[in-house]
């Protein structure tokens, strides 16, 4: 098997908004995404990192691009990686695939469900 390798560089705190968008970015998030987003970060706060890359001009976002958006003014915590453009272009075209690729059981969520209430809709 080969040697799996750790790319990430470090955990930092930056102002979201001096991150840069990935103009390759292909996911396109919708009013009731963005008020879930937000209800779920008002609530319960940043529990994960973006995913970011360093480049000449500045860190480039590969995951989180929405939760940037909406909080353009909190530093938030980044995972900086040491992938080259080509890398994060891949990376981004499977990260979330991926995950969406796992099988849900639903009669775990239902049992997780009836513990979990929310503040916000």
């Amino acid at each position: 098997m080969p040697q799996i390798r750790d790319r990430i560089v470090e955990l930092r705190r930056v102002k979201a908004s001096s991150l840069i968008h990935n103009r390759k970015n292909w996911r396109v998030h919708n009013k009731p995404q963005r008020e879930a987003l937000r209800g779920v970060l008002e609530e319960i706060g940043y529990a994960g990192a973006l995913i970011v890359r360093e480049t000449p001009d500045g860190l480039q976002i590969i995951d989180g691009h929405l939760r940037a958006e909406t909080t353009p003014n909190q530093e938030v915590p980044v995972l900086v990686l040491d992938l080259t453009e080509e890398e994060a272009d891949k990376l981004l075209a499977v990260y979330d695939p991926l995950s969406a690729m796992a099988q849900p059981d639903q009669d775990a969520l239902l049992a997780l469900l009836r513990d979990v209430q929310f503040d916000s809709q």
